[in-house]
């Protein structure tokens, strides 16, 4: 039987999974047992490969071979649950990226930066809580989608990294605090969670909080790095922010964050510690939702300090106070931890490409990531 076959209206992922990995046509073709000339005839779809070369193609570029090869675009229609429940204008499309959870299917809705930057996964009209998403991806993309929660702005990284380094999945980054993060994986809205918040009685991070919020659920906590939490200001910091009475002076109004917020547990201990009252604070009240929105604030000059980190800071070339250094910790269900996907999540993380890219955001130190900080028993 021939390789090759006129073609169908066909179109296919080979040359880009094949550049993924790092292959040449030839290098393929071998590992496929076919052509060079057949590689290239498959990439510029002059011809689909019979089941066996497709079967060969797709266990060689580490993918399903829906994913390698899809029929016209007819959109698919699929039902899901509208993650953030916000209010959406009903008589627009919203864009959504699309991942199953366990029995879930999320529409997870781009806004902010991620609504300029990621393409969609699907086109969603809004009904409440639940959407029906014409699909603008292959359906096997829905089911091998990563959803991890969590305010570091590093993850979205993480997801680029991912994708490229094991092309069968993707991640999904859903910008919720430490909190949100953590409620969300119990409400089965996400495969992971990301937290920094600091237990005031024992000083240790994330671990006496996630007792808490996940008591009765087996889970493992990973580390994903550390980094330098405090005050971001302007360039040079022109007011002179050195000590939490600063904040009080009349010259100084600062940028907040909500209030489950690692940001500002920060805050709150350090005016706790420095004896000083939030309500004499000019801005305390003015509360941001992400890092990056903290730090957009000081450089539009709409306010001179607020609760973040380095690596937003620096990003916008602002100055930073540096109050402590932090443990950013992954929490996984023990039961999803050695499935492939999270499996090649924690892989990328640990990956020499993604450390290095990390550590050159600024504020971040990796080496202990992927450490196991501890597993979380049934009955906490």
């Amino acid at each position: 039987m021939s390789a090759e076959q006129p073609t169908a209206d066909v179109s296919n992922q080979v040359r880009q999974r094949r550049l993924a990995h790092g292959l040449s046509q030839q290098a393929l073709a071998e590992q496929c047992s076919i052509t060079r000339q057949a590689i290239h005839a498959i990439e510029t779809g002059r011809y689909v490969p019979n089941t066996a070369v497709a079967l060969r193609l797709a266990r060689a570029l580490s993918c399903t071979v829906e994913a390698l090869f899809t029929l016209p675009d007819n959109p698919r229609r699929i039902r899901a649950e509208l993650l953030d429940g916000g209010d959406h204008c009903q008589e627009s499309l919203l864009r959504v990226q699309v991942a199953r959870v366990g029995q879930r299917v999320l529409a997870v809705p781009l806004s902010g930066r991620t609504a300029l930057t990621i393409a969609a996964g699907g086109l969603a009209a809004v009904h409440g809580r639940s959407a029906e998403v014409d699909l603008l991806v292959d359906p096997a993309t829905v089911e091998h989608a990563v959803v991890v929660s969590g305010c570091d702005p590093a993850l979205a990284l993480l997801g680029a990294h991912l994708a490229r380094r094991h092309p069968t999945f993707h991640g999904v980054w859903v910008e919720e605090n430490s909190l949100a993060s953590l409620r969300s994986l119990k409400r089965g809205m996400a495969h992971v969670a990301g937290t920094h918040l600091r237990d005031a009685a024992s000083g240790d991070f994330n671990v006496p909080c996630v007792q808490r919020e996940l008591a009765g659920s087996r889970v493992i906590i990973v580390t994903f790095s550390e980094w330098e939490a405090g005050i971001v200001v302007a360039p040079g910091n022109p007011r002179r922010i050195r000590r939490a009475s600063d904040l009080a002076r009349p010259d100084v109004t600062i940028v907040n964050r909500e209030q489950d917020s690692g940001a500002r547990h920060l805050l709150d201990a350090w005016l706790c510690e420095g004896g000083v009252p939030s309500d004499v604070i000019r801005g305390y009240g003015h509360v941001v939702r992400s890092h990056f929105s903290v730090a957009e604030a000081i450089a539009l000059g709409t306010a001179d300090a607020g609760p973040s980190i380095r690596a937003a800071a620096l990003a916008l070339g602002l100055g930073f106070v540096t109050l402590q250094r932090e443990r950013y910790d992954l929490v996984i269900p023990a039961g999803a931890f050695h499935s492939p996907a999270v499996m090649s999540l924690l892989d990328t993380a640990v990956s020499a490409p993604f450390r290095r890219e990390l550590a050159a955001l600024g504020g971040y130190d990796t080496a202990k990531t992927g450490a196991v900080v501890t597993e979380l028993p049934a009955a906490c």
